[in-house]
């Protein structure tokens, strides 16, 4: 039996189960990438507080806590492996009376899912904060002294002036993190969630079409990476003030960019 007819026969007899892995992967890496940059933004916003003389003592220790507690949060998820953090909060969440077990099971919603939601969101949260410190950091202070001046509050400032400047600025990084979730929620696995990649155990568990399995998946996944690659490119081109054009007659380049 040639890998043609074996990729066949997984596709007829375990399509759902490939599709519901798909369907998993996308709702980790939209819902992961979505949460994740909201707590970026507001651990971003703890992490550049600036701490005046003119404070008084308990809000000067309010900032330095929260500095310090952003900081030490970026640090810890962005230096070990979310496969890591899956195990700890998986099996550590019971010492605190959560049992993901316990949950309800529809379709693909159940305790596994939930938590590595959880995981993936979290994990995110820490990257996210970096890049839009990145994205702060690129508007111009004058900006913010400007609205100032114009006698808006410093919280006005910072969601009406200063952070869609830095959205605008960190678009392109934020799309790029969607992107890598995509790939990096297979590791999700190592708690019992199925995703795309543990699909594969699923369709191949009795006929033992690996190769072929891995094949479909890495397919998949080229196809997703592919898709958000192109709509990254025309975010970016539409931001740069760009146009992007469509050609499939045009051999050498299908994708063509007009200034």
């Amino acid at each position: 039996m040639s890998s043609i007819e074996k990729i066949g026969i997984l596709l007829r007899d375990y399509g759902e189960t490939f599709l519901k892995g798909v369907a998993a992967t996308l709702i980790l890496a939209i819902v992961g990438t979505f949460v994740g940059l909201l707590i970026g933004v507001f651990v971003a916003l703890q992490r550049n507080l600036v701490i005046k003389e003119t404070d008084n003592k308990l809000v000067k220790c309010v900032k330095a806590f929260a500095k310090g507690l952003s900081s030490v949060y970026v640090n810890f998820f962005r230096g070990t492996p979310m496969m890591v953090q899956a195990m700890i909060i998986f099996f550590g969440s019971a010492s605190v009376g959560i049992n993901w077990l316990s949950l309800p099971n529809v379709w693909i919603f159940n305790g596994y899912f939930l938590c590595g939601l959880v995981v993936i969101t979290i994990n995110t949260g820490a990257y996210m904060s970096e890049i839009i410190r990145s994205g702060l950091n690129g508007v111009d202070n004058g900006q913010e002294e400007a609205s100032r001046a114009l006698g808006m509050s410093y919280f006005k400032t910072m969601v009406c002036v200063v952070m869609p400047q830095a959205l605008r600025n960190a678009l392109p990084t934020i799309l790029n993190e969607y992107i890598v979730n995509v790939k990096d929620s297979s590791v999700l696995n190592v708690i019992g969630l199925t995703e795309l990649y543990a699909s594969v155990s699923i369709a191949t568990n009795r006929n033992y079409f690996k190769v072929e399995g891995y094949i479909i998946i890495a397919v998949i996944y080229l196809i997703l990476t592919l898709m958000a690659t192109f709509i990254v490119r025309i975010i970016n081109a539409k931001l740069e003030g760009r146009k992007i054009q469509w050609n499939p007659f045009k051999k050498d380049k299908a994708i063509v960019e007009v200034e």
